[in-house]
């Protein structure tokens, strides 16, 4: 998926086309304005945390011009494994300055990571945030 700091930057061209080279088909695509109700259920395994209402604001484009993320489904082999390698670290000032994230993302002085991307970290989670985004 790509976030609202993603899309008010232009990078659904660059995003698409990192994981197309590198052997991913792209199988689906859905521009969306997440809904509170929506982002929350995205995000249930980080409720409670001291950062969640940050993050669900976040990706609702709270810090943003876009209000929209560009949710996909792209397909390869060893899929969540390579996706993760080619996005990167989520923190933008871990990641391989080669990777999405490294290249694109940023920490903000409120200490929010605009890290532009979504990636799945694992293949239940693949599945239930495809039923999510693309209900």
């Amino acid at each position: 998926m790509i976030k609202p700091d993603g899309m008010s930057k232009g990078l659904i061209g660059t995003i698409i086309d990192r994981f197309l080279i590198s052997g991913f088909d792209l199988k689906a695509i859905r521009l969306v304005t997440p809904t509170k109700d929506l982002v929350e259920e995205h995000y249930q395994h980080i409720q409670g945390t001291q950062f969640y209402e940050g993050v669900v604001s976040f990706l609702m484009g709270a810090y943003h011009p876009s209000k929209k993320v560009l949710a996909l489904v792209i397909e390869g082999e060893n899929g969540i494994a390579q996706a993760r390698k080619i996005a990167g670290a989520t923190n933008p000032e871990e990641a391989e300055y080669t990777t999405i994230r490294g290249a694109y993302g940023r920490i903000t002085s409120k200490g929010i990571f605009e890290n532009v991307i979504h990636v799945s970290s694992s293949q239940e989670d693949a599945q239930r945030e495809i039923s999510l985004w693309f209900n």
